[in-house]
């Protein structure tokens, strides 16, 4: 009897029809045979015809319009696999990388999400985040694989379902843009372990930005998520931060208009993290101010 797999892939896309296939066919060529399900936000350039023409094989949920991040949790909930590994439309899994995913959750039941070791475009350059990640201050525990950490890249890690859908997945405030240290923190505060494992290796083949205002979707969901998780001390001095940055700085001043119109929304939803959780992501803090100051 062949064994069902413990890892299905959840994947959103929005008008990427080209990269999309150019990962799927990556992903369903994996030893794994994993399940794959792909939400499609809205797309209007084909996705969906080209879907049901060369992968009838993925199951497609077709949202009518763009959820942003939350397009995930809606793959998530369409899986049945005990563990989800995230790909985007321009990302895939190494061969081997899955099942060495879940052979680290089945040995640790307190894992709920690592992140992989990514590898960038053709000549498959390490991502700079891989060595953030690996010297993270926090160090390790004795029942978690690797280091523990409190950030990721969305489109390399694998989460145990249950602990994702417990969290309540990506929130919906944020929509896109740096929204993974939240659901990081709220894995966490859960008591979920969030680890690197370097032993897991995750393909990113994005193309050249087209985002101009990333910058500033980045530097919002950051003060949101310090509104809703952090201190309210702190996030005031991170708003008044960014508050003299918009005096000069055009991303600056869209980020701070953005979080003050979601701001009433953010502080419906606070709900502070607990005392460990919070010593962790100052210790963080500091890590990363110390590594920003100048020589």
């Amino acid at each position: 009897m062949t064994r069902a797999p413990s890892v299905g892939i959840a994947l959103a896309t929005r008008n990427r029809a080209g990269s999309l296939a150019t990962a799927l066919d990556h992903l369903l060529a994996l030893p794994e045979r994993p399940p794959v399900v792909v939400a499609d936000n809205g797309s209007t350039d084909g996705t969906r015809a080209l879907l049901a023409r060369r992968f009838p094989q993925v199951r497609v949920l077709p949202l009518p319009a763009n959820r942003g991040a939350l397009a995930r949790t809606d793959a998530v909930r369409a899986l049945d696999t005990p563990y989800v590994a995230f790909s985007d439309d321009d990302s895939w899994w190494e061969p081997g990388a899955l099942a060495t995913a879940a052979r680290l959750l089945d040995t640790h039941p307190r894992l709920g999400l690592l992140s992989a070791r990514t590898l960038v475009g053709p000549a498959e350059e390490p991502d700079p985040l891989n060595t953030v990640l690996a010297r993270s201050p926090l160090g390790t525990d004795p029942d978690l694989p690797g280091t523990r950490v409190l950030g990721f890249l969305a489109c390399a890690v694998v989460a145990r379902r249950t602990a994702y859908l417990d969290a309540g997945g990506y929130h919906p405030l944020l929509f896109f843009g740096g929204e993974e240290t939240l659901l990081a923190y709220d894995l966490a505060a859960l008591g979920w372990g969030v680890t690197h494992c370097p032993e897991v290796v995750a393909h990113h083949h994005p193309a050249p930005s087209a985002r101009p205002h990333r910058s500033a979707v980045v530097r919002r969901n950051e003060l949101l998520t310090a509104w809703l998780r952090r201190p309210l001390p702190y996030a005031a001095g991170r708003t008044r931060r960014l508050a003299a940055d918009a005096r000069h700085d055009p991303a600056a001043r869209r980020a701070l208009r953005e979080t003050l119109l979601r701001l009433p929304a953010a502080l419906r939803q606070r709900r502070p993290l607990p005392p460990e959780v919070e010593r962790a992501a100052r210790l963080l803090d500091h890590d990363r101010a110390r590594q920003e100051a100048p020589a």
